[in-house]
């Protein structure tokens, strides 16, 4: 009998692979942009204080996740304009500067944290100084963003970001009752009270963060202007929703997964090993040593520098859209500002970053600051996506386009769901 032979592939095969990759754009980095230094941060926090426990928080939040950047990836590409211009035209003048204001805040807080973090994490690899350190690392993010296309550096750096990777590959070299993490995963085991809430709202909040919204709807809105300025046939427009969905859903995915992994991998090494609380980096990092021995900090180096690289551009990034829209300014990545162009919109994105350098002064501990970034984001995140809700069931606003009943379902499910879990923790602190 003649040996089963794999099958090659075929050129058929191949051409439907590339035409898959070519399908994904803002949503998988919007996902590879969600596991930040803060979601790593938080991520750990959770495994090594309640274990397997907090497993299900990741498992809840990814459809709800896919469903409310689905929202604000339509109004980007339907409207053909950002979130915050959306909201200039359709609610008061109060409800913008309220919106805006809290994303700028705590885009601001979120960038500090992340520069903290990528210092502290290169501090570790190499010694020096961590505040020499984030301010290199905020103004290369600057200099980066204003002098070079976003979307041609991070084709290069979205490489460091599989140092996460490693997370996944620790969960696997551990014996692990995987019967006892899919229990955890998918019945949720927690004892009420204010710091288990705490931990659900950051958990939250750096999984759903407002920054991935407005991100992604300008990226969309980018990619659509792009194109040209002929009206797209209904057919067209269909074909476009249908990569927005399928682009989203991997990006997410994706970022859930590794989510997932870094609560799973923590828990399983911190946690059973009496570490319930990361208070400095180098203990965050101790979850990677199963796996890389005196090669975990080099890892967990790599993770944070990539994810911070990655991020820290879109956290300035989106506030400097919503800032330009709402006071009437042109607002885009494309613009080049040695031609004069973009000023007040490359002038948020300093302020943005500059200012996330100077809180890195404060004597606050970047991990607890990683983690309170989480928090506030979980906070701010249910104004905003209320008002998301509201644009995208709007045919004034939307057209014929306005979504669906399923996704309208979802996406006001993950508004309630986020909101009661907000009040449950500000009810009881």
């Amino acid at each position: 009998m003649r040996p089963l032979r794999r099958r090659p592939a075929r050129p058929l095969d191949r051409l439907r692979f590339r035409l898959a990759l070519r399908r994904l754009g803002p949503g998988l980095i919007t996902g590879a942009a969600d596991d930040d230094p803060s979601g790593i941060a938080t991520y750990s926090q959770a495994g090594a204080a309640f274990g397997f426990a907090m497993l299900w928080a990741v498992v809840v939040t990814l459809p709800l996740m896919i469903a409310i950047q689905i929202v604000s990836a339509r109004i980007g590409y339907v409207t053909r304009q950002g979130l915050a211009a959306n909201i200039k035209a359709r609610f008061s003048r109060p409800v913008l500067l309220a919106v805006v204001g809290m994303l700028l805040a705590a885009n601001t807080l979120n960038v500090a944290a992340d520069l903290a973090a990528m210092a502290e994490a290169l501090r570790l690899l190499v010694g020096g100084s961590a505040l020499v350190y984030a301010v290199t690392f905020g103004l290369l993010c600057l200099v980066l963003q204003v002098f070079l296309p976003y979307q041609r550096y991070v084709r290069w750096l979205k490489w460091l970001t599989l140092a996460l990777l490693s997370y996944v590959a620790v969960a696997f070299t551990l014996h692990l009752d995987w019967w006892q993490v899919a229990r955890a995963a998918l019945w949720p085991q927690l004892a009420g009270g204010h710091e288990v809430l705490l931990m659900i709202v950051a958990v939250f909040g750096t999984t759903i963060s407002p920054y991935l919204f407005f991100w992604q709807a300008a990226q969309e809105m980018e990619d659509t202007d792009a194109l040209g300025s002929a009206p797209h046939t209904p057919q067209e427009v269909r074909h476009h929703l249908r990569r927005i969905k399928f682009d989203t859903a991997v990006g997410m995915a994706f970022s859930n997964a590794i989510a997932f992994f870094i609560i799973l991998s923590t828990a399983a090494t911190l946690h059973a090993a009496g570490v319930h609380g990361i208070q400095t980096s180098a203990q965050a990092a101790e979850a990677l040593r199963p796996l890389a021995g005196d090669l975990a900090f080099l890892l967990f180096g790599l993770g944070i520098i990539g994810t911070g690289m990655l991020a820290v551009p879109v956290l300035a990034g989106s506030a400097a859209y919503a800032v330009a829209e709402a006071a009437g300014w042109h607002g885009s990545l494309s613009l080049r500002l040695e031609a004069g162009e973009g000023r007040g919109f490359y002038g948020v994105i300093a302020v943005a970053t500059l200012g996330g350098v100077l809180l890195c002064f404060t004597p606050t501990d970047p991990v607890q600051e990683l983690f309170w970034a989480a928090v506030i984001n979980g906070v701010i995140a249910v104004p905003i996506m209320s008002v998301m809700m509201l644009l995208a069931s709007s045919p004034r606003v939307m057209g014929a386009n306005v979504i669906g009943r399923r996704l309208r379902v979802a996406g006001w499910l993950a508004t309630a769901v986020m909101a009661a879990t907000v009040l449950a923790m500000f009810a009881t602190s």
